[in-house]
């Protein structure tokens, strides 16, 4: 495993029509890093559009059988990633292009294995909203239960502690309850307090809906083995902090 190299994992599915601009947002990163593209069975010709990075050695590709869904499609791009850390694209988001050198400062001056950023949400035709969600610049287990400030397109972490916790339960968050598995053990996180990330605002993801959100976030809590009662604290928590965290977007 190379030293400081990060692997980007990129699960793809029908996303022609975005993934070149969060590839090239990875290219422009002024660290070594290998980009594994994971193909989920897509329907549209990604296949096609990925040739023009054939000729590229940062640009891996590779395609599941079947398709497996979004966290057992990054747990094969982890397992194949040869970088001593890991980062998540998705394939409609983008990095602002100092990212990744940021966070492994940030990471390696905290001794931390896991490092955030604040993200600035992004119309669907790619247009910039200008509304910035922040994050914690040092955050816990005890913080995460309640609200979960951690973007999944935000995260550098380290590969080994990616491996020792892969992602699972496609029913609910999986991104969630691998932050919420990883601090249980480690404790805290680090985080650059900027919006280094732009999200793409979709209604058609795994949890455009809210309502759909909502029950995925619970069956997070209980999956990580609270009981009802607990679960259902964590929830109100979750709900109060969504609402206020996406009100002045709403009134928009």
């Amino acid at each position: 495993m190379e030293k400081n190299l990060i692997s980007v994992i990129m699960p793809a599915y029908n996303c022609t029509a975005f993934i070149g601009n969060a590839i090239e947002s990875a290219l422009k990163q002024d660290v070594p890093l290998e980009i594994i593209v994971v193909n989920d069975c897509s329907h549209d010709d990604l296949d096609g559009f990925m040739l023009r990075y054939k000729g590229d050695p940062r640009v891996r590709y590779v395609k599941n059988a079947q398709n497996m869904g979004v966290a057992q499609t990054r747990n094969r791009g982890v397992a194949l990633a040869r970088g001593e850390y890991i980062a998540f694209l998705d394939a409609d988001d983008v990095w602002a292009k100092d990212k990744l050198k940021r966070q492994l400062a940030l990471m390696q001056e905290k001794n931390s294995v896991i490092c955030s950023t604040a993200r600035e949400l992004m119309n669907l035709d790619g247009t910039l909203s200008g509304y910035v969600i922040p994050v914690k610049e040092e955050f816990t287990f005890s913080d995460i239960k309640r609200q979960n400030y951690i973007n999944c397109s935000s995260v550098l972490m380290k590969t080994s502690v990616a491996r020792e916790f892969p992602m699972h339960h496609d029913d609910s968050h999986e991104d969630y309850l691998m932050w919420l598995e990883v601090l249980e053990k480690y404790h805290f996180g680090c985080a650059i307090n900027e919006p280094l990330l732009k999200y793409r605002i979709s209604s058609s993801g795994k949890s455009g809906s809210k309502w759909n959100s909502a029950k995925m976030t619970y069956l997070t809590y209980r999956y990580m083995g609270f009981g009802f009662f607990r679960s259902a604290f964590y929830f109100a928590c979750y709900a109060f902090h969504g609402l206020r965290k996406y009100f002045f977007w709403f009134l928009k």
